[in-house]
């Protein structure tokens, strides 16, 4: 299964909130297709990756990205792969700001950080309120259960990225053929 695959089309098709999962095996990532992952995100390289799956692979590791379809970077990255989708990692308003003026990326990592004042969902909930409207956001929180997911889909969260072995709990629906 070769060629491009477009995860920002995969999170906006369909209704609902797409289920991102973050794998360590080439097992896991079948299993999250087989569950209703739109896509994976990968921070090794994994060999045979792109044969186990149709899904998008988001390469969230360091490096040059292995077989990735998109590309997760910081505002402040300059080295980008422009073959790839872009996905900006951000995690606090600053950051926000800085990838709007510099990069205007079509799809955003927002990155719940643990702090003082904010749990880690809330602190993504308030970053989205100022991501512009026609951009694609994807959470990366705690999101242990499906009313976390629901609360993030009626918010205007368009993907959230979770452990590989949670994407059958929180799809909420039944697994889909494959």
């Amino acid at each position: 299964m070769s060629g491009p695959r477009l995860l920002s089309q995969r999170i906006a098709e369909g209704d609902g909130i797409a289920i991102i999962a973050q794998i360590d095996t080439v097992e896991a990532a079948r299993a999250a297709e087989q569950h209703g992952a739109k896509g994976v995100a990968l921070q090794r390289p994994l060999d045979g990756i792109r044969d186990a799956t149709s899904l998008p692979l988001l390469w969230l590791g360091h490096g040059a990205p292995a077989d990735a379809d998109a590309l997760a970077l910081r505002p402040s990255d300059v080295e980008a792969d422009l073959r790839l989708e872009t996905v900006v990692e951000v995690r606090d308003a600053d950051e926000l700001e800085e990838a709007l003026e510099r990069l205007d990326p079509g799809i955003f990592l927002l990155v719940g950080r643990v702090d003082d004042e904010l749990d880690p969902l809330d602190a993504v909930l308030e970053l989205l309120a100022d991501v512009p409207a026609g951009k694609l956001a994807i959470a990366r929180c705690d999101a242990s259960t499906r009313d976390d997911v629901l609360t993030l889909e009626r918010a205007g969260v368009d993907a959230v990225l979770v452990l590989a072995g949670r994407v059958a709990d929180l799809v909420g629906h039944a697994p889909v053929d494959v």
